[in-house]
């Protein structure tokens, strides 16, 4: 029987399903640089609309990736992304200004 909700698979074939955060952090901290470098977590169905990923960096630390497939299908995509675009936080730049004339 598959996970209800979600599973959690690990690069070295590991999986759990619908994972409590105690299982995800047993997975989590079993990842290293060698064989074991990332875990994913979906949902349990085919062609899942959501996936969140975490995977171990050379430099020491996590990689979290988050993502939801979004099907679009409006005429207004550029403009979506750019306001997806301007509300990105830029850390080691100064906000941007913006100016009425």
């Amino acid at each position: 029987m598959g996970a209800q909700y979600y599973g959690a698979d690990s690069e070295n074939g590991d999986r759990i399903d619908d994972p409590s955060e105690d299982a995800l952090l047993m997975m989590i901290s079993n990842l290293n640089n060698c064989d074991n470098t990332f875990v994913v977590v979906q949902p349990d169905e085919d062609d899942p609309i959501w996936f969140t990923s975490v995977a171990v960096l050379d430099e020491g630390g996590y990689k979290v990736v988050r993502c939801e497939h979004e099907v679009a299908t409006t005429t207004s995509i550029a403009h979506d992304l750019t306001i997806w675009m301007a509300i990105r936080h830029f850390p080691a730049r100064p906000p941007r200004q913006v100016h009425d004339f």
